[in-house]
């Protein structure tokens, strides 16, 4: 997992309010965002996936085409098997799980879309 820029900071383009919102201002040093990061993966309880935290300079985001969210399987050669679609709209964790399966050599699982 990477953490990219907060989609819904309190001082963002999109905020988002109401019970269960995250309550952030958009970092404005890396500390900042390694700590509002590390809120995310406990507040959504992802502490058993491994993460990194994209530089102030969004670099990642830039490349992978990544804000607000997005899900990419990378093969362990380094090939991107599977490209989700843009979220939230293209959010779809189901095909990720297909693909992953796929990757694995699991079941049948069929051939699922690939590419941006």
């Amino acid at each position: 997992m990477v953490y990219i820029a907060e989609a819904h900071a309190l001082d963002g383009v999109w905020p988002m309010m109401g019970r269960g919102a995250p309550v952030v201002e958009e970092p404005i040093t890396l500390e900042e965002r390694l700590a509002v990061a590390g809120k995310c993966i406990t507040g959504l309880e992802l502490k058993a996936i491994s993460a990194v935290v994209d530089l102030l300079d969004d670099a990642v985001n830039a490349t992978w085409q990544a804000w607000p969210d997005r899900l990419y399987l990378v093969a362990k050669d380094g090939k991107v098997v599977f490209a989700g679609g843009r979220g939230p709209r293209g959010f779809r964790p189901e095909q990720l799980e297909t693909a992953i399966k796929r990757e694995l050599g699991e079941g049948n699982a069929p051939a699922g879309p690939v590419g941006f």
